[in-house]
């Protein structure tokens, strides 16, 4: 009951209902756990036209069998000329699909996309993984200053004005 709930808070919290059926999202994950994460909350995507996902490991999105997949570079805070390239693919990429919405689970590609929906004006939602119990990872910190809406899957690290809680995904 706690993933379906959090599946339905997860979109209606950023974008109503009567925008969904025509507008394009763009879904970014990072490889491993981060895309993991993305797959348990598919279900939310049900009934929209398009639905594009970014990942920087391609393998993981041919075990799904997901359409619409975009590659990006790995990169991370210890590798700012990474950053900075990443900043150039992330920014053409939502640029050609002009998202309504962009949603990650993380981590670095996912936050820069998560920059570029806001400032071409896409509603966008960040979702922390569920690895980061403690804190926000650097990334959520970041987009939750930046995000539409954020999400953590700790009770515990909800604020209730910029960090929201609605349940786990796993």
């Amino acid at each position: 009951m706690m993933r379906r709930r959090f599946r339905v808070g997860l979109l209606s919290a950023a974008w109503p209902r009567s925008e969904r059926s025509t507008a394009t999202v763009l879904a970014v994950a990072s490889g491993g756990g981060h895309w993991l994460q993305m797959m348990q909350i598919m279900p939310a995507f049900d009934g929209l036209s398009a639905v594009h996902f970014a990942t920087t490991d391609p393998n993981m999105a041919q075990l799904e069998a997901v359409e619409h997949v975009h590659v990006l570079a790995d990169y991370s805070q210890n590798n700012p000329l990474g950053v900075v390239a990443g900043l150039w693919q992330t920014g053409l990429l939502v640029w050609r699909l002009c998202p309504a919405v962009v949603i990650s689970t993380g981590a670095a590609p996912g936050l820069l996309c998560i920059f570029w929906g806001r400032i071409l004006g896409a509603r966008t939602i960040w979702l922390d993984s569920i690895a980061n119990a403690e804190r926000l990872s650097l990334s959520g910190r970041l987009a939750s200053r930046i995000a539409s809406v954020t999400f953590t899957q700790w009770q515990s690290l909800s604020d209730g004005k910029r960090i929201h809680y609605a349940g786990s995904v796993l």
